[in-house]
């Protein structure tokens, strides 16, 4: 699948590295298994509830906010729980 970053999604996760560069590698490894198996057990992801969109988890802390359409995947927000829901 082909992934797709909204500004938004860039502008906060410029914003997240910038407070916590330790996240890049983590956030790295998650983009890398969403391109190759979003069924991958430690994205947990699920479909938001009155939504179209879904969440995959970073880490325990940090989720990533996805839209699917047409076999492709754009990322639409990415920080902590209260910030992105």
């Amino acid at each position: 699948m082909k992934l797709f970053v909204s500004e938004k999604f860039d502008r906060e996760l410029k914003k997240l590295l910038k407070k916590n560069p330790k996240y890049n590698k983590r956030i790295n490894k998650c983009v890398k298994l969403m391109k190759n198996d979003l069924n991958y057990p430690s994205l947990r992801l699920h479909k938001l509830s009155g939504s179209k969109n879904y969440s995959v988890s970073v880490d325990m802390s940090i989720k990533i906010i996805i839209h699917f359409w047409r076999k492709k995947i754009f990322l639409l927000r990415i920080g902590k729980h209260e910030e992105v829901y």
